[in-house]
This record gives structure tokens, C-alpha cells and sequence, in this order.
């Protein structure tokens, strides 16, 4: 007898009552998308679309100018035939089963083609150089055009990037690898529940695609982020001042106040125990405290820059130092807060006010010299449409700036998750960090004007003298306070080279640090991680350019945290005092952290609408 043959098996058919279900929901969210599009184009009235950010004139202005110079053209036109006849090569030379060097490969740790189909197999790895060959072909023939203006520029090669992200092989079911694999092992029901998880996501951003990055139900403040103890021990308009219960037995005379941008919620300083920073300066023996901003509404639209900087850092500052009865204060700035802070250090120089003894700037801009990737966005004719968007409804939303801030990073930060969402079918998967991310903040109409027009575009904060604030001018050269900057060396949104810049203009000592990484991993980096790097250059004077400065630097392994510690720590010196309990000091909680003003979702907002 002849032996048995296996049975072939196929792919396990659908349960049908779950597909009948999924289908019956597709449709349901589809109808309803469809009525309330027509209703609204019925209520507002159909528009031409219009070039408010100015993309169709930069690139008609390049255009012309490629067009002035055929023969370069013409000569890079040729040199991609030259490149996809080499490819063709190396293709038809594996096909024979020989070993060649690819002519194009992704660049280290791009993970959109992680895959191992995309270096095995024959197809996906010609499909995949071919786009790489093609992409750089087409960045280099933007880059080399001559004589557009600098906005132009900026425009043409920050868009043209996002042109060639979206056309990515990875981002379509026919061409990856890794969709191919589960269409046919799940018959196809991959595609229908992402096409579910799109329509969910476009109706849950009442009719603007908002792809859904983690879940947003796995997390909750208080429990698991934002999970530091303390309370509220003061509010105004603006604020919420949250202070810290003690770790230690005594701590710091002088304490510790923290000004978190209000772009996002502070918590990015408070995820979990194991990352939080606010845990960490808490253990070292610091009185924490941290402003909590409000998530400002229409009734706020006219609250300036100054109000920030009154009823913001400066009735922070009072606050600390009534509560502790000191006269003393360290002060951390992130981002935003730390351009607040320098404000703020600026002012209190004018008005001879000394409290604030030390400043920290976590990636922060004094000078904007060198705006990166954000300065696309900043000229005259984006701040004017976005300055009558803000005045008609007293705000910026907060899901544009996030919008904004994604396309930064468009591969990590919303084709990746386009993938797995809606071709694989699969959920997003819990991640505090990318939860505080998606919890997105607004800004008062007049004071992101002010902020836009004179520290982007007029770059003022610099002059002496160069912006007003509570009819104070501001002048950062007379801060003689001792100054640590901390930048990183990926950071697209504060350039570590401008923030350098900014260090070299106040008057006290400064130390530079630069990290590892980019704008937030780069600061949430705990020593037990012992990730990344950074670099010190301890030179008896401070080096005028960022360039010298990096010549004579030092790197050292993992988080910078501990270098901060230790600058702080000689600067406080051995002068401490009991621990300070929040829930037994001169003001009364008003409640426990991390407070209701971090707790308001906008999107839980529009939920509710």
C-alpha cells in the first residue's frame, strides 16, 4: 500500500455571523457619513478648495524654475533610467539565484520595511528599491533647484517628503508583504474590519479622518499616568498648581517648580512611575511643584502672552514661595514653557525681582534663528488664514496642532498606524505616550498670535528690548541666573543648533547638555533605561557657535538626568529641611492630583456634543 498523503488544508472560512455583522456596521457607518457630509455641504455651501498654505504657488515657482535649465532636467532624468537599469540588473541576477548588492536600501531603522519578505523575496525586493531609487531621484531634483525663495523652499521640500511617505509601498495592500500575508489568511477579513476601523474613525472625528494612534480606554489619569501623588494647591483662570507628596525624609530648602508647555498636558513629565521625571526630582529630594494649564475655551480668546507669564509662571512663582516660605526657587521649562520662562527671567530682571535662582530649559527656544521643520508653517500668509480662523472661534483647536506636529513625523506617527489599522484590521495598541499625544490642548487666539508673529517670524525674544510684556521690555541679556539647557540631537521642533543660540544670550554661566534622540524620547529618558547618550563640553568659556561647541563636547552613556541632578544639586548645596506635605502646608488642597484642568479631553468633549 502506498503511504498516506497529508491532507491540504485551506484557510478556515469566516464565522458568517461575524462578517454579517461587520458588514451591517460598515454600512450603517457609511450611510451616516454620507447624510451628514451632504448636510454639511448644504449648511456652508460648496467651496473651491483654496491654497491657504501657499503649496500650489511654491511649487509652480519651482516648476518654472527646473523648467529655466532643461538639460539638468534632462540629466536627471536619465541618471533614475541609469539607476532602475541597474536595478533591473541586480533583479534579473537574483533571479538566478546569484547574490548582488542592492542598488538602493532604506535607511537604518526605517521600519516600513521590516519585513522580511522585503529583503527574501524576489518581487517585494524589487518593488522596494524601486521606490527608494525613485525617491531619492525626486529629492534630489527638489533640492537642487535654484533660486526660489527661502519659504518656497521649505514649502517645496517638506511637502514633496510627505508626497513621497504617502506613495510608499508599504502603505498599500497589493504591495505589502505582511497585508498580502494576512488577506489570505483571514479571507479578506483584514480589509473589512479596517475599512470598519476608518469609517469609525472618520465619524468619531465628525467628518475629518483622525486615525486613532493607541486606545484611549486603557488608560486613566490618575491610575495609570499622571499617577505621581499630591494635590492642588491653587487655581486662577489659567492654572492649576499641583504640589508633589515627599519621597524623602528631608528635602531641598529650595524648591522646585516646573513650567510645562501648553501646547500638551504636563503628564508627558509624569507617564508612569518607572519614566516620570516629576518622580525622579521627587526622589532626589526635591519639593516638586508643576503648573497644569487649562484647556481654554472662546471665553479665553483674549488672554495674551503676559497673562501667561502673570497668571501663569509668575503666580506660580508667588504661590511656591508662599507655600514654602521661601524666597528661593529653581525653575524648569519645557518647550514652550522654558520660551515662557526665559519671558519670565527677562521680566523679573527689569523688575529686579532674584527668586528665581537657577533655570532649566528642557528643548527650549530663546532664539529662532533656526526654526526647523515647524518654520513650513510660519509665514505671513498661513499666520494671517490661521490668525481669522483663531478670531472667529477664539482659539486654535487643538487637533490642527497635533495634525501638524504628525506630519513631522508622518512615517512613525500616521502611516504606520494607516497599516495596522485599516489593511491589517487590527487595533492600536495601548501606549501612554502616544495616548498623552492624542490628548491635544488648545491655545487663546490672541496669545498664539503674539507668540507666532514675534518669536517665529520677527524672532524678538532675542533683542533687548524686542517684545513688551505687562508694559515690562523684555531684555533675557540680563539674566545672570545660572542656566542648564538640555537639548536633543534629532529634535525637529526645537533644533538643537537655535537652542544654543538662545543659551548664548542670557549673561549668567550656562551649561549645555545635548541628548540623544528627538524632542520627547530624548527627555523622557530615566537612568534605568540606559538609553541614548549625551554630549558635555565643560570649556571655561562658552563656545559662540553650536558648531565649536560640539567640536570640543564629550559623550557619555545614557540619561542625561543624572548629569542634571548633580549641576542642581551643587547649586542647592547641603541646605535641607523637612519633607514638605502638600496636604499640610499654609494653603488648602483643593483637591487631589493630578487635578480636573488635566482631566478635560477635548475629543470626550466632542463625544458628548
Amino acid at each position: 500500500m502506498s503511504a498516506q498523503q497529508p491532507e491540504s488544508r485551506s484557510p478556515a472560512l469566516p464565522d458568517p455571523q461575524e462578517t454579517a455583522a461587520i458588514y451591517a456596521e460598515v454600512a450603517s457607518r457609511a450611510s451616516r457619513l454620507i447624510t451628514e457630509h451632504v448636510r454639511r455641504q448644504l449648511k456652508h455651501g460648496i467651496t473651491v478648495p483654496s491654497d491657504e498654505l501657499g503649496i500650489a504657488q511654491a511649487f509652480m515657482d519651482m516648476m518654472a524654475k527646473l523648467l529655466t535649465n532643461p538639460y539638468k532636467l534632462a540629466q536627471a532624468q536619465m541618471n533614475l533610467v541609469w539607476d532602475h537599469f541597474s536595478l533591473w540588473q541586480h533583479a534579473m541576477l537574483r533571479f538566478a539565484g546569484l547574490k548582488t548588492k542592492p542598488v538602493a536600501e532604506p535607511r537604518k531603522g526605517d521600519g516600513r520595511f521590516k519585513d522580511a519578505e522585503w529583503e527574501e523575496d524576489f518581487l517585494f525586493d524589487f518593488i522596494k528599491q524601486s521606490y527608494l531609487i525613485t525617491a531619492r531621484h525626486i529629492c534630489d531634483v527638489i533640492t537642487s533647484v535654484q533660486g526660489l525663495s527661502p519659504d518656497a523652499e521649505k514649502k517645496v521640500n517638506f511637502f514633496t517628503r510627505q508626497y513621497i511617505d504617502a506613495l510608499s509601498p508599504s502603505n498599500f495592500a497589493l504591495t505589502n508583504p505582511e497585508v498580502l500575508r494576512e488577506t489570505v489568511k483571514s479571507n479578506g477579513q483584514n480589509l473589512l474590519k479596517g475599512f470598519n476601523n476608518l469609517l469609525r474613525d472618520i465619524e468619531e472625528g465628525h467628518g475629518q479622518l483622525r486615525v486613532k494612534m493607541t486606545d484611549p480606554t486603557a488608560f486613566e489619569l490618575g491610575r495609570n499616568v499622571a499617577v505621581t501623588p499630591g494635590k492642588v494647591i491653587f487655581q486662577n483662570e489659567l492654572i492649576q498648581l499641583l504640589q508633589f507628596n515627599p519621597t524623602t525624609e528631608k528635602q531641598y530648602r529650595r524648591p522646585l517648580l516646573i513650567i510645562p508647555p501648553w501646547i500638551n498636558k504636563y503628564y508627558i513629565l509624569d507617564l508612569r512611575q518607572s519614566n516620570s521625571f516629576i518622580k525622579y526630582a521627587t526622589d532626589q529630594g526635591h519639593t516638586v511643584f508643576v503648573i497644569s494649564w487649562v484647556n481654554p475655551d472662546e471665553h479665553l480668546a483674549q488672554k495674551g502672552f503676559d497673562d501667561y507669564m502673570l497668571q501663569g509662571s509668575l503666580a506660580a512663582l508667588d504661590v511656591v514661595c508662599r507655600q514654602t516660605g521661601e524666597e528661593e526657587v529653581n525653575l524648569i521649562g519645557y518647550c514652550l514653557g522654558g520660551t515662557l520662562l526665559g519671558a519670565t527671567l527677562g521680566y523679573n530682571a527689569v523688575k529686579n525681582d532674584r527668586r528665581i535662582v537657577s533655570a532649566t530649559f528642557f528643548v527650549s527656544l530663546l532664539d529662532f534663528s533656526i526654526p526647523g521643520e515647524l518654520g513650513v508653517f510660519i509665514d505671513e500668509q498661513q499666520v494671517s488664514n490661521l490668525e481669522k480662523k483663531m478670531q472667529a472661534r477664539g482659539y486654535l483647536e487643538g487637533s490642527e496642532m497635533a495634525t501638524t506636529f504628525n506630519m513631522l513625523r508622518s512615517n512613525d506617527l500616521i502611516w504606520s498606524f494607516v497599516v495596522n489599522n485599516y489593511l491589517l484590521g487590527k487595533e492600536p495598541f495601548p501606549f501612554d505616550l502616544l495616548y498623552w499625544n492624542s490628548d491635544s490642548t488648545r491655545m487663546p487666539y490672541k496669545m498664539h498670535s503674539f507668540y507666532l508673529r514675534n518669536m517665529y517670524m520677527k524672532n524678538l525674544l532675542k533683542e533687548p528690548g524686542g517684545i513688551e510684556l505687562a508694559g515690562v521690555p523684555i531684555d533675557i541679556s540680563k539674566v545672570k541666573a545660572p542656566s542648564y539647557f538640555i537639548s536633543t540631537v534629532e529634535d525637529h521642533i526645537a533644533p538643537w543648533k537655535s537652542t544654543y543660540l538662545g543659551a548664548t544670550r542670557l549673561s549668567g554661566p550656562v551649561r549645555f547638555v545635548l541628548g540623544g534622540s528627538g524632542h520627547i524620547a530624548g527627555i523622557i529618558n530615566p537612568p534605568a533605561a540606559n538609553k541614548y547618550f549625551f554630549w558635555t563640553n565643560d570649556a571655561k568659556t562658552q563656545p559662540a557657535t553650536p558648531e565649536a561647541w560640539l567640536e570640543g563636547a564629550t559623550q557619555h552613556p545614557g540619561s542625561w538626568w543624572t548629569d542634571w541632578q548633580q549641576w542642581i544639586g551643587k547649586l542647592n548645596g547641603d541646605d535641607k529641611v523637612p519633607a514638605r506635605d502638600p496636604a499640610k502646608g499654609k494653603l488648602k488642597p483643593l483637591e487631589d492630583a493630578p487635578g480636573s484642568f488635566v482631566k478635560f479631553r477635548l475629543d470626550a468633549q466632542e463625544e458628548e456634543e
